[in-house]
């Protein structure tokens, strides 16, 4: 991609506050960003071959929303968590393993989408984040946990078809609560692998009582 398209990029992103650039091979974050950081709200670069972020992305302290689903992100800068105005984050797709150490830092981050990438564990990080209501999907390996036992989903936005079936099927879970989303409890109950799930919640409930 050329300098003087990135220059277009840059003079728009200039008035209305979004860089908006997906799907064009990129392999590093664009330096000159910098130029706007105290006129970016957004930012998008999903679908490119980015690597990692540089620290400079701390510099952009009034962002709201960043997004860079499907790229090559192995881990994230600790300069990330000074952003403290960021609300939604999405980075599905990427090769992430952890989680900064300061991601708790993110104190008004509202949305978060890590699905896709080789988080072992659900970071611990993110139980000092006070704001986040929206879990948007599931991803399958949540079914491989072999000590998770109750999963709680409550008032979150997901759809049904969000919910990896394996999860009833195949996982060691006994407990999947998960009201107040986008779907009706008891179209859960018609699922492949409901039976299996009633099995173990039976078989618990036992053992509570």
């Amino acid at each position: 991609m050329g300098n003087s398209a990135l220059k277009a990029h840059l003079e728009t992103a200039q008035k209305t506050g979004v860089f908006q650039l997906t799907g064009k091979g990129l392999t590093e974050f664009p330096e000159d960003l910098q130029k706007l950081a105290s006129n970016l709200r957004t930012i998008d670069l999903s679908n490119n071959k980015i690597e990692f972020l540089p620290p400079l992305i701390g510099k952009f302290s009034f962002l709201k929303s960043l997004v860079l689903n499907n790229n090559k992100l192995t881990a994230l800068p600790e300069e990330l968590c000074k952003l403290k105005k960021l609300e939604t984050l999405h980075l599905n797709g990427n090769h992430l393993r952890q989680l900064p150490a300061a991601f708790g830092q993110l104190s008004a981050l509202r949305t978060l989408s890590l699905s896709g990438n080789q988080l072992r564990t659900v970071p611990t990080q993110l139980c000092g984040l006070r704001h986040l209501d929206v879990i948007s999907q599931i991803s399958v390996q949540i079914s491989h946990c072999p000590r998770l036992k109750v999963l709680r989903l409550e008032e979150n936005c997901l759809e049904l078809s969000m919910l990896p079936q394996s999860i009833l099927s195949d996982s060691q879970i006994s407990l999947l609560a998960v009201e107040g989303n986008l779907f009706e409890i008891k179209k859960l109950r018609e699922l492949e692998g409901y039976d299996k799930y009633m099995e173990r919640f039976t078989a618990t409930k036992k053992k509570f009582a």
